[in-house]
């Protein structure tokens, strides 16, 4: 089991997670390395917790079906469950966002593609579109009247 791990510095808001449902599926974006050669793929890949594949010679399905092109081998990648919300913490605390049963590949790094949202911290407001691929992100809480923020992000990709 494989877990990625966020540690974020949180102004104003908390439970941020990535926008991820049948609707709007969150893709999360790795690169990949074989367990058994230690070759790693030169291109980045995305997986999505609801889309899967047949995999070879096995009645079984993964949400992710990769074929080492240096050994040959066959592995996969799970999404355990939906991806839990990273809760405001003083100081800033590492916290799993999503899991993975790997078989045969781990992921060494993440790319934050795609949407993500949270919500006031001491207000309902909701905030969506959150983009965090640059690390930060910036936004103003009308009804408290303050300036709110997700910054110092960093990813972790950890033994679960």
């Amino acid at each position: 089991m494989l877990a990625l791990t966020l540690t974020a510095d949180l102004t104003g808001v908390t439970n941020l997670q990535p926008l991820d449902t049948a609707e709007e599926p969150y893709f999360y974006t790795f690169k990949v390395q074989c367990t058994s050669c230690r070759e790693t793929h030169p291109n980045w890949v995305s997986i999505s917790r609801f889309e899967s594949t047949d995999i070879s010679g096995s009645k079984g399905e993964a949400n992710f079906v990769w074929r080492c092109k240096a050994c040959k081998r066959e592995s996969t990648a799970s999404i355990k469950d939906a991806p839990k919300t990273y809760t405001h913490s003083s100081p800033p605390t590492r916290q799993t966002i999503i899991e993975f049963d790997c078989r045969g590949l781990e992921f060494t790094d993440f790319q934050a593609n795609g949407e993500w949202m949270a919500k006031g911290l001491e207000t309902p407001t909701k905030f969506t579109a959150i983009d965090l691929a640059e690390g930060e992100w910036y936004d103003f809480d009308e009804k408290s009247g303050e300036e709110v923020s997700v910054k110092d992000v960093k990813w972790e990709i950890r033994r679960a």
